[in-house]
């Protein structure tokens, strides 16, 4: 099978889910003998990198631009792959959904993975939104196959646009990783730091997590791991709220061996976001083992289950940080309960596996 992925920043993965995603997936598949092309942007893909674990890689240039960039590398990855032959061309992002039409009007065999309902993320001006909304209503109505990671999103596309999707989780590896000192550099001590890792956005609340963690009695510091591009005023207020509690650590972006480090050796972790479907830190954060305080929103539950402490708002966020730094049952008992779902439902081989057969019965049509 001969499998283009587009519309990520490239691989290694250096940013986020999709990145992940196109990493672990591409690089099983090549091994298996498949034949996996990533696409990649300008300033993520290194420019003497051809290949990656088994994968060719192609990259294009990209603008720097909040509302163009994603929309607009990807119909330059669209464009190289016209002439090619693909069994498969995989397009991570419901924002790009013009270079889906361009790809189908050349009698492409497009899937499309629409991701969460972006529509619904503060950071997005009003236009941004409606584009959006746009694309979902174009998706639902294209001769593509639709993949969702989450059967909360499943739900959403069948219920608002009439339109069967295919669900297929996000992956996580499943053992921690020893400490080779990076905890060190980081001023960090092995079981000794609460974990927070998101994109420093609005709706992944970073500054719920500093404020609910200010009325926790502990010593312990609270470690944000995460950054974002065109979010400088809110980082800002950010680093503001940090300021006033020296317990606050901002590390910043963290990726590959550092980034597994620091999740295999948490005394816990905090799920803050509100908005989405399932989200890739939540998911390895299952698999390395974390005792988790989720925000408590439909999405969550789905992939957790009864494994995680649920709040609403600072004040049980408070209560359930407290609750398990205080009580060793509690936490032990929730770290068992995540590492044994993720080992359930969550592997990156088990996902792999099933996507291998999805993807080459499509080709095989």
């Amino acid at each position: 099978m001969r499998l283009a992925i587009l519309g990520t920043r490239g691989v290694p993965a250096r940013y986020g889910g999709f990145e992940t995603f196109a990493e672990e997936l591409g690089a099983r598949l090549a091994a298996h003998g498949h034949e996996v092309t990533a696409y990649g942007r300008g300033g993520w893909v290194p420019k003497s990198m051809r290949t990656h674990r088994g994968m060719r890689l192609v990259r294009l240039p990209a603008p720097r631009s909040k509302y163009f960039e994603t929309v607009v590398h990807t119909l330059f990855s669209a464009l190289h792959a016209l002439p090619r032959h693909w069994d498969v061309v995989y397009v991570c992002n419901l924002a790009n959904v013009p270079a889906v039409l361009l790809l189908r009007a050349a009698g492409k065999r497009v899937v499309l993975n629409v991701d969460g309902l972006e529509w619904q993320r503060q950071k997005w001006s009003g236009i941004g939104r409606a584009y959006y909304r746009m694309c979902a209503n174009l998706a639902a109505r294209m001769p593509i196959e639709l993949v969702t990671d989450a059967h909360v999103i499943q739900s959403h596309y069948a219920q608002a646009y009439g339109r069967e999707t295919s669900y297929f989780p996000y992956g996580t590896d499943l053992e921690p990783v020893p400490d080779d000192g990076t905890l060190a550099r980081l001023g960090l001590n092995a079981g000794e730091y609460v974990l927070y890792v998101s994109r420093l956005e609005p709706e992944n609340n970073a500054d719920v997590v500093i404020e609910a963690f200010r009325g926790v009695r502990t010593d312990l510091p609270l470690a944000v791991v995460g950054d974002a591009p065109y979010a400088s005023d809110y980082i800002g207020r950010i680093r503001s709220a940090a300021a006033r509690d020296p317990r606050v650590k901002l590390l910043g972006a963290h990726y590959g061996h550092a980034y597994k480090v620091l999740r295999s050796h948490a005394a816990a972790y905090v799920q803050a976001t509100e908005v989405g479907g399932t989200h890739p830190a939540l998911v390895e954060a299952m698999g390395y083992g974390n005792v988790i305080c989720a925000n408590d929103v439909p999405e969550h539950r789905e992939v957790l289950g009864g494994a995680a402490l649920y709040y609403n708002g600072t004040f049980e966020l408070t209560a359930a940080l407290q609750n398990v730094l205080d009580d060793k049952g509690v936490s032990d008992g929730l770290r068992v309960a995540a590492a044994e779902r993720a080992r359930d439902h969550y592997s990156w081989d088990t996902v792999a596996t099933d996507y291998e057969a999805w993807l080459t019965q499509l080709a095989q049509r």
